[in-house]
């Protein structure tokens, strides 16, 4: 891969009870485990960072490729859910995500052929692939 980007970020405190940070100050939040994992969720959580990321980015890689195509991409939305949870084996946790794609000015098959190839040059796409589970729907409306 030639890197044409380097994001950093440094975490502190307590892990998901602690901070985290861009070394360029741009991003800086309080961390909280989520009440459902036992914290007070008094903070945003690597759950909700990951998932604003992958739906911003999957909506770039969408609108890369309507363009590509000259598709209307009016009030095109994409909405990212992530779970974590216990593996089956037990012994350590998992992530999983589901994106609600809407592409409201473009018919349903056009739609799902675009949403196809957006899930081939996102990278958060590419990253996941084979190592959680996505779920792509096309959706009227995101939310």
């Amino acid at each position: 891969m030639k890197t044409l980007y380097t994001a950093e970020a440094l975490a502190s405190g307590e892990g998901r009870d602690g901070n985290a940070r861009t070394n360029d100050g741009k991003l800086d939040v309080a961390l909280a485990s989520p009440v459902e994992l036992g914290g007070n969720g008094q903070g945003t959580n690597p759950e909700q960072l990951f998932a604003a990321g992958y739906a911003a980015c999957f909506h770039s890689a969408l609108r890369l490729v309507g363009r590509k195509e000259r598709v209307d991409l009016t009030d095109s939305a994409v909405a990212a859910k992530v779970h974590i949870g216990a593996l089956p084996d037990g012994v350590g946790f998992g992530l999983a995500a589901e994106l609600e794609i809407a592409l409201p000015a473009l018919g349903r098959e056009k739609a799902e052929e675009l949403m196809k190839k957006a899930h081939q040059v996102c990278p958060y796409s590419n990253a996941t692939r084979g190592n959680m589970n996505v779920d792509l729907k096309l959706v009227e409306f995101a939310a």
